[in-house]
């Protein structure tokens, strides 16, 4: 069975200086594009942001449990909390940022072959670098990750990777006509959404 999915789109774009899901990449926006990709790998498909996006108003939104801005964990928090009520038999939830367009349309099934059980987390990985935030989470671990956020000290994902079992896929990079492209290249500022142009012919 497909897990359900989560968008993770609650960061501010802050140095993009607008909302960066919703810029214009080829001929969809930047979350059209994740959204197109990532839909026909899940079950059911949430956005973690606190307000529907523009055009994008038939999804289902999931603001924070908790408040503050905690960064991308408090979105994983939710979406455990939210799936633990309404899908109680999926074991994880598939997570997705809303800024890396070019994401693999195989992501979800190769991170779900290697899952071992119920209580191991999944990750993606390329060029030797992890990406926590392309990853399967078990929702059992709610409450422990809840009890971590409880700690100002506690927001890096990778700190949190590290408390439990966490297996890892390795995605290669993308064969284009510019040349090779990172799967998992996110766009944060208006050189890298130039930069992301040059390649959408993988998005057609």
């Amino acid at each position: 069975m497909r897990p359900p999915g989560l968008i993770l789109a609650g960061g501010r774009s802050s140095r993009m200086g607008a909302n960066k899901a919703l810029l214009p990449l080829g001929d969809k926006s930047v979350l059209g594009h994740v959204i197109g990709r990532l839909t026909p790998q899940v079950s059911d498909l949430a956005v973690n942001a606190n307000a529907p996006f523009p055009g994008f108003e038939n999804y289902r939104y999931l603001a924070d449990d908790l408040a503050g801005q905690l960064g991308p964990l408090a979105g994983i928090l939710t979406g455990m909390r939210h799936y633990s009520r309404q899908l109680a038999e999926a074991s994880h939830f598939a997570s997705a940022p809303c800024d890396s367009p070019f994401l693999p349309s195989d992501l979800v099934p190769q991170l779900s072959a290697v899952c071992p059980d119920p209580e191991t987390i999944v990750i993606a990985t390329s060029l030797e670098r992890r990406h926590p935030v392309f990853g399967l989470w078990p929702i059992a671990l709610a409450e422990d990750l809840e009890h971590w956020l409880t700690d100002s000290d506690n927001r890096r994902i990778n700190a949190f990777l590290n408390r439990h079992r966490t297996v890892t896929v390795d995605f290669p990079s993308l064969q284009t006509r510019r040349g090779m492209l990172d799967p998992f290249f996110n766009i944060n500022t208006p050189e890298e959404l130039t930069q992301a142009a040059a390649f959408t012919e993988i998005l057609e």
